[in-house]
């Protein structure tokens, strides 16, 4: 298959190692964002096949991981207290908030069900005009046109009873907040080529600017993920910090226009808080007070008392590329995808849970832990 195969190509995979191997003389820590870099990285073993001077180390790169915990208990209440029908991409049901996750409240009766595309729940609200119907979109730039043409759809259509709980966190001022932490290491990122596909790469070129750290734009299949280490790793020999784009087959430099447009039309920036991070300034969307009929935060006014995250999760830790999952003393103990302590161990896109499922591709450092 054209752009898949070719870039799974097991010889040009062991060309990039070689080069990566001639290339590298000191130790350099890299951080790819993206949880589904992540996953790229383990399951295909390529951590244990890198150089020892190359240390990846996980970023904040899954919506689901950092969705705060009282926005859960939020999607919860409204499923179960206000009756309405929940509606949610498959990732988030079983992500554990203060009390229990949106799968066990549909396992107590509440209306919770699992779609595809926002566009879905429109239809839903158009066939249930006697129900509140509540899409939960949660994610990225990635995510935020589809859900704002299901905002602007709705308008349309007339309809008074679909509205969104709004979970939209945003990429660069959260590795401006990574590299503010006092005890980061990073020396260079893999920044996250879907997000790149829709806002372009300019919005990076402070964060090089201010920080002095290589930033590349990368894909997610093996061969994408070791080229833009390779560049990486290339910039970080010479003593160089410059924003390069490895997925340009896929990612322009001004990303979508269109898909921006729609995004700005309906959502505006805010601050935003991130499971196990904190607040960071201007790291979210949420919805405009134009739209405010179509904003579930408004409509319903619920508010829920913050929870502590539990005192075993080092989530916020491995969010932030201090800590890998393994280093975790309940990592697949009392903390596994069946019974997880933080969303990270749940979530498709969860660093933890990529350890867990292909601790095989990472056994050479479960064995050095």
């Amino acid at each position: 298959m054209k752009y898949l195969s070719e870039y799974r190509d097991p010889e040009l995979v062991g060309q990039y190692l070689n080069e990566l191997h001639k290339t590298v003389t000191q130790t350099w820590t890299i951080m790819e964002i993206c949880g589904g870099q992540t996953h790229s990285l383990v399951k295909h073993g390529l951590l244990a096949m890198m150089p020892s001077g190359i240390n990846m180390v996980h970023g904040p790169g899954c919506p689901v991981c950092v969705t705060p915990l009282n926005l859960i208990d939020k999607a919860v209440y409204l499923a179960e207290e206000k009756r309405v029908i929940l509606c949610s991409f498959g990732d988030m049901i079983r992500v554990p908030g203060s009390k229990k996750s949106l799968l066990e409240a549909k396992a107590g009766g509440a209306d919770v069900r699992i779609l595809y595309s926002p566009l879905e729940a429109v239809e839903i609200a158009v066939s249930n005009p006697d129900r509140e119907v509540v899409f939960f979109a949660v994610g990225f730039e990635t995510t935020a046109p589809a859900n704002a043409l299901s905002v602007l759809h709705a308008e349309r259509l007339g309809l008074n009873n679909y509205s969104i709980l709004a979970s939209h966190v945003l990429v660069p001022p959260a590795m401006a907040a990574i590299m503010d932490d006092e005890e980061a290491r990073i020396q260079g990122f893999l920044a996250a080529g879907h997000v790149c596909t829709i806002m372009g790469i300019h919005e990076y070129e402070p964060l090089v600017e201010q920080y002095k750290v290589p930033i590349v734009v990368t894909g997610f299949e093996p061969v994408d993920m070791l080229h833009g280490i390779l560049m990486t790793a290339r910039q970080l020999e010479r003593g160089e910090a410059k924003l390069e784009n490895q997925y340009t087959r896929v990612v322009q430099p001004d990303g979508n226009p269109d898909a921006r447009a729609v995004i700005e039309k309906v959502f505006c920036v805010s601050d935003r808080e991130w499971r196990g991070i904190g607040t960071i300034p201007t790291s979210g969307y949420e919805v405009r007070s134009e739209y405010a009929a179509f904003d579930a935060n408004v409509k319903f006014d619920v508010h829920i008392t913050k929870a502590p995250e539990s005192s075993d999760c080092i989530a916020g830790q491995v969010l932030k590329g201090l800590k890998k999952p393994h280093q975790c003393s309940q990592f697949g103990k009392s903390c596994t995808p069946i019974s997880p302590l933080g969303a990270p161990m749940v979530s498709s896109e969860g660093a933890c849970a990529a350890y867990y499922h292909f601790s095989q591709a990472a056994s050479e450092e479960l064995q050095e832990a």
